[in-house]
Order: C-alpha cells, then structure tokens, then sequence
C-alpha cells in the first residue's frame, strides 16, 4: 500500500500597507503679514480666501494650526515651498511637517 500526504495549497494575500500621513503646519509669527499668508495659502494649498483667512487666524489666535494632511513627500514639498516663498520675501514665515498619529 502506497502512503500519500496531501499538503493544503495555501495562497499568500500580499496586502498594500496604505502610505502614514503627515500634517502640515502653520507656524505663527509676529512680522510676516496677515495677506501674504493668506496669499500663499491659497497658491500652495489651493484654498480659497475664505478658508485660508480661517486657517492663518486660527494659527494667529493659537500659534499654530494643521493646514492639511498628505503623504509624507507631498507634505514635505509643500511646507518647504510654503516656507521658501515667505523666505523669498524676507518673511520668517514658517511651515513644518509632523506625522498623524
């Protein structure tokens, strides 16, 4: 008599991890003005005026305030070219990054 051993056929999910997201901040100076802000706010972030009126008074009253939330590149592109056009400006304008938790 012949002994055979049947193996189960296991198939193996590879599942996509989705990509951490990262905030992007509004840092609150005392010498860049209110319209700039709002200005690069609505070049860089694609808001409106409205939206980015709201977003630069929230990080005035507070101190700082999420803008929005993308990948970690995206993110970091975008806080640096927020950033460089305050700097371009001779503005201390400052945006920076921080993983969402």
């Amino acid at each position: 008599m012949i002994d055979t051993v049947a193996k189960p056929k296991t198939k193996v999910k590879i599942k996509t991890e989705r990509p951490r997201l990262h905030k992007v901040i509004l840092v609150n100076d005392d010498f860049t003005p209110r319209e700039f802000v709002v200005t690069v706010l609505k070049a860089e972030f694609r808001m409106t005026e409205d939206q980015a009126h709201k977003v630069m008074i929230t990080a005035h009253r507070r101190g700082v305030c999420v803008v929005a939330v993308f990948t970690k590149d995206v993110a970091e592109t975008k806080a640096t070219r927020a950033t460089d056009a305050g700097r371009a400006k001779g503005y201390p304008l400052l945006f920076t990054t921080e993983p969402e938790e």
